[in-house]
């Protein structure tokens, strides 16, 4: 199933503590978003890739993608103050298609079985995202005190890619915007229209480059990889 992604690249450095988008800083000399573009540029299901981007940022990453000659990026958009809202512009300026996935362009290691999988999931359903389930025992509590013991084989760990009809994340994305609603995932906005989401279980590799123990993990995946590579 053919799909188009957008990848909203517009974030900050905050709680990786860096000076700079997290997305710039390097694995083995090579920035985090480049590892997630190749994903996509190698997947022959993928038909183009468009990338939300800070506008001072743009030509910097423009000049990476002609570079390492990621010939399936087709456009960009300004990013917003929000995630949601790079999301949005995005998906305002790209051309119509099939199935969307919206991913993080700080998760390079995303699976293309994975990724298959919820193309195909959502052409069939209208949406569908990767999760993982929870593997440690999950508690609630109140003023430092667990009041309860919650039943994980109920709880996954949602993560990225998610995949949806076009037209379908298109309504939702302008709906919120107009509600004024700002959901935690594009997910959460096809809810709202109560339309089912599927969950198409993903790896638990497929981490999130978010603090500075997640580069240290993103080594060792990146060494495993090689390492198999080359049995």
């Amino acid at each position: 199933m053919n799909y188009t992604v957008v990848l909203p690249a517009a974030g900050s450095g905050k709680r990786m503590k860096a000076d700079k988008n997290k997305l710039l800083l390097e694995l083995f000399g090579k920035p985090i978003f480049l590892y997630t573009l190749d994903v996509f540029q190698q997947d022959p299901n993928c038909d183009a890739i468009w990338l939300a981007v800070k506008e001072q940022e743009q030509e910097l990453i423009e000049d990476y993608v002609k570079r390492y000659n990621l010939t399936k990026v087709q456009g960009y958009a300004t990013g917003g103050v929000e995630r949601q809202d790079s999301v949005r512009a995005c998906l305002e300026v790209i051309p119509p298609c099939g199935v969307v996935l919206v991913h993080d362009a700080a998760r390079p290691f995303i699976d293309q079985k994975v990724i298959a999988q919820l193309a195909e999931t959502a052409q069939q359903s209208g949406a569908a995202i990767a999760a993982v389930p929870v593997k440690d025992t999950i508690k609630k509590a109140e003023n430092g005190v667990i009041t309860e013991t919650v039943d994980r084989n109920q709880l996954w760990m949602i993560q990225t890619p998610q995949a949806f009809r076009y037209s379908l994340i298109l309504e939702a994305a302008r709906i919120a915007h107009k509600d004024g609603f700002m959901g935690t995932d594009e997910a959460m906005l096809v809810e709202r229209l109560n339309q089912p989401v599927a969950i198409v279980e993903s790896t638990y590799e497929n981490i999130k480059m978010t603090t500075p123990d997640d580069l240290i993990y993103g080594k060792a995946i990146l060494e495993s990889r090689l390492q198999e590579e080359q049995k």
